[in-house]
């Protein structure tokens, strides 16, 4: 049987393993590139990613902070990534309960719902500024899908997404969420 620590580290995981490879994939060059999140390049993004956890972690008492180089964003990324995996191990931190904007959660349910959004969309966006080619699993399709029913009204609340933009005759899953999420694909730009 597994506990509750070992089952948010497992989802943890898939989520940010393919954001890992993306980050890993990026040219040092292409780190300034523009993403699909307006004003925002691909370094912006991934800072975001990392401060939005840390800040989401320190709020519920939990040091996240790590002595990484800001200045590279893989070496930022790979830090925080495996300070995240020391404190999804920790049954009293994945388990910690407070008080969210849906209800009574746990920093690990937060971790993997809310945060693991931002970890598939944002895998997307970075892919997209550093000229990748990045393509969702059904399963994360699915989970980005199912979350922004879950967000509602606040999925296009300031800072969240943008709203939904047209998509083409023809377009595939992948597109047709991105474009829920506001992110014009390629294909229907």
């Amino acid at each position: 049987m597994t506990s509750p620590s070992t089952d948010v580290l497992a989802s943890y995981l898939r989520l940010a393993d393919p954001f890992a490879s993306v980050v890993d994939r990026v040219p040092n060059h292409a780190w300034d590139g523009s993403s699909p999140c307006a004003g925002w390049s691909a370094r912006d993004v991934l800072t975001h990613v990392v401060t939005t956890q840390r800040d989401f972690l320190e709020q519920r008492g939990v040091d996240a902070a790590t002595t990484a180089d800001h200045e590279d964003p893989t070496v930022l990324w790979r830090a925080h990534d495996e300070r995240m995996r020391e404190l999804l191990a920790d049954p009293d931190v994945a388990g910690r309960e407070y008080d969210g904007v849906f209800g009574r959660t746990t920093v690990g349910a937060s971790i993997v719902t809310f945060y693991g959004f931002d970890l598939v969309v944002h895998r997307w966006d970075i892919a997209v500024a550093a000229g990748l080619d990045e393509h969702l699993s059904d399963e994360e399709l699915e989970m980005l899908d199912r979350s922004a029913d879950g967000f509602g009204d606040h999925l296009y609340d300031d800072g969240v997404c943008k709203p939904a933009v047209p998509v083409r005759n023809g377009a595939d899953r992948q597109e047709r969420v991105l474009a829920r999420l506001g992110r014009p694909t390629p294909a229907n730009a």
